[in-house]
């Protein structure tokens, strides 16, 4: 699945491993390893976060 921010996608595989929050980067590990996705506000990344949780 990907998603994407800002003109950016990012790719993410299932099944996902962890998912790190802090303020406004969001780490997810994958199969693939770690992927940090930065945001501008709490709101993009609590978005981000329940799309990744209906996944």
């Amino acid at each position: 699945m990907s998603y994407t921010y800002k003109g950016k996608v990012y790719s993410i595989k299932s099944p996902i491993r962890s998912v790190s929050v802090n303020k406004h980067n969001v780490v997810v590990t994958d199969q693939d390893g770690s992927k940090l996705i930065p945001f501008t506000n709490v709101n993009d990344s609590k978005c981000f976060l329940a799309w990744v949780y209906q996944a």
